[in-house]
């Protein structure tokens, strides 16, 4: 692992508090080996989240005047999602500094998309407990794309393909589509589908057949994403 002095050199923070940037890049299975109770960075990685998630937004809203709220969502799911903090997070080289246990240590965890992506906001996290929320903001917009802009997506026709496609990049992934439900008559039925990626919904469909919301509830996940699913 490398130094704390070396990482804040890198991203440009000195903490005050060097005990919340230590937490910040412990893994959950350093601290369960250790048995570190709360030692780890999964609370500050949930306050992370909200903190990047309205940094994001206002930056959005204050610098894309013309762009409707469909568009904008759409954008700022794009810039949180796991791919694009795991991009993020290679950029300040975080894999180096984390302290994991043996186990992830020893399987790639200092390069596994969701350890990167969970510490980086748990490094937000940090920055914004440690010196409030101007610091923390400037760290984060200095990952967003200046010229950032609503670009035309190629349309797909087969949203469930396209999907697979996309997550299939990260190995670890993985895609699973759930029947949540069915609504109506049997003459009449609909089924409603979520798909989950790594057990977390990331897009819902309602449809005549299964198949049918499946495609739609890839499609809703692809728009979340960025693309423009039509």
């Amino acid at each position: 692992m490398g130094s704390i002095e070396k990482f804040e050199e890198i991203i440009g923070y000195t903490f005050k508090n060097k005990n919340l940037i230590h937490q910040a890049l412990t893994h959950s299975s350093y601290a369960n080996e250790r048995k570190i109770p709360g030692g780890s960075n999964e609370r500050l990685e949930f306050l992370g989240d909200s903190v990047l998630s309205i940094v994001v937004s206002s930056y959005l809203y204050g610098n894309l005047t013309s762009v409707a709220e469909g568009e904008l969502t759409k954008l700022r799911a794009s810039l949180v999602c796991e791919k694009s903090l795991h991009v993020f997070a290679q950029q300040i080289r975080l894999g180096e500094f984390l302290l994991l246990g043996k186990g992830e240590e020893n399987t790639g965890g200092r390069e596994r998309p969701s350890i990167l992506a969970d510490a980086f906001e748990a490094v937000i996290a940090a920055i914004y407990l440690d010196g409030g929320y101007e610091p923390a903001s400037k760290h984060i917009l200095r990952f967003i794309p200046k010229d950032i802009q609503i670009s035309k997506k190629p349309v797909f026709n087969d949203f469930k393909t396209i999907l697979q496609e996309i997550v299939q990049k990260n190995p670890e992934e993985k895609v699973e589509y759930i029947l949540a439900g069915e609504e109506g008559p049997d003459h009449n039925k609909r089924f409603v589908v979520e798909v989950c990626l790594n057990s977390n919904v990331i897009g819902r469909g309602k449809g005549k057949s299964k198949k049918e919301a499946e495609q739609l509830a890839a499609k809703e996940a692809l728009e979340l994403m960025g693309y423009e699913a039509q």
